[in-house]
């Protein structure tokens, strides 16, 4: 297995759960649970631009796990979701082309 060469942690993670979040002063944003293997993280994503909610759970998704917990809206999103921008500007998930095992670290 190759070592991690950064600080900070980018890992595989099997999105649980989605829902629309529409509680926050942000378009489009979504709730997710996600699975890392050994825990589960929770994340809000301005991801409704280019994903419906219902179509997330049991996708694999990449999130930073040591950026720390920011509040927002009352949920508190514990990892960012790797995302880039489409031509628009909005938020694509960024996905291993295959399925890997979670909890995986990007290097």
């Amino acid at each position: 297995m190759v070592e991690n060469p950064f600080d900070d942690e980018i890992r595989v993670g099997e999105v649980r759960e989605a829902t629309a979040f529409p509680e926050t002063n942000k378009p489009r944003m979504v709730k997710l649970w996600i699975d890392l293997g050994d825990e589960e993280v929770r994340s809000a994503a301005q991801l409704g631009y280019n994903h419906d909610p219902d179509t997330l759970p049991g996708r694999q998704v990449l999130c930073a796990t040591t950026l720390g917990t920011v509040r927002i809206a009352g949920f508190e999103s514990e990892a960012l979701t790797v995302c880039v921008p489409d031509e628009d500007g909005h938020p694509v998930l960024v996905e291993p082309d295959r399925e890997v095992p979670l909890g995986g670290l990007l290097f």
